[in-house]
């Protein structure tokens, strides 16, 4: 147990150590959205301190850290991709946040900063509980878990895939996407991250006090839908398309991608 709470700080201080060089960066090219990219690979700074730092059942620990770091590797290098191929036009999310805190901007930047570093850890909940866990063999619940894991990653990939070679084809400029899984929901991205996070929980129920590890789904998810994803990205996305979102938000489901209104 002493194990376990001592490798909280240590991994708590990494990520406010790397969202503090992130957030010099981001106040000299003017740019917030990079914390995006960060805060993905501050899980994969998580599950290597893990690897070191946990002492639960090894294949159990290699498992979820092998997990949790391709997971952060692959967002992060989507989102580095995607955010680095115009760093000079800052997202129209932090656009917003830094008209609406006016002069008070960075300073309000740099504690966003580092409360992202403090929602790595939060959700990282799940991960401490599984990589700590010493209970000898994978219970059928975590086989699920690991399969519920693998096919939303590999639905998450989809989406986005999808979702880059619309927008790099000429004709689609200014166009809603409604290619593949975006034909069905504005957001089938966001609902196999919720998903993916759902399979760490079912990893983490074989442990004790495992329970504990439904606040990150229950977080994503209600971040996803009440705060910082559906609402900002639709706003800006009625900001950019007008007309031709809202007749996309009537046609397509928000969240689930296989139901077609």
């Amino acid at each position: 147990m002493s194990a376990f709470i001592s490798s909280i700080p240590v991994c708590l201080a990494v990520c406010c150590l790397v969202m503090l060089a992130v957030y010099l960066w981001a106040y000299r090219i003017k740019n917030a959205g990079v914390v995006d990219i960060f805060w993905s690979f501050n899980f994969s700074v998580i599950a290597f301190l893990l690897y070191f730092l946990a002492d639960g059942f090894y294949t159990r620990k290699v498992l979820i850290c092998s997990m949790v770091l391709l997971w952060s590797l692959r967002l992060g290098f989507y989102l580095l991709i995607r955010v680095g191929s115009h760093l000079d036009i800052e997202d129209g999310r932090y656009k917003k946040m830094r008209a609406d805190w006016g002069t008070s901007a960075n300073t309000k930047l740099f504690f966003f900063f580092q409360a992202q570093a403090l929602s790595n850890i939060y959700l990282a909940i799940p991960f401490f509980i599984i990589a700590f866990n010493n209970k000898e063999g994978l219970s059928i619940i975590e086989l699920i878990g690991v399969a519920v894991w693998a096919i939303s990653i590999m639905g998450e990939a989809l989406a986005d895939a999808q979702l880059k070679r619309f927008k790099k084809t000429p004709a689609n400029k200014g166009k809603v996407c409604d290619a593949g899984l975006w034909n069905y929901s504005r957001h089938p991205n966001y609902f196999f991250e919720s998903m993916i996070w759902v399979g760490y929980f079912l990893v983490a129920l074989n442990a004790s006090y495992g329970w504990i590890a439904i606040l990150s789904p229950l977080t994503i998810t209600l971040l996803l839908f009440r705060v910082t994803g559906i609402p900002l990205t639709e706003e800006q996305s009625i900001r950019s398309k007008g007309d031709a979102y809202r007749e996309y938000q009537r046609t397509t489901s928000m969240f689930v991608p296989w139901f077609k209104k």
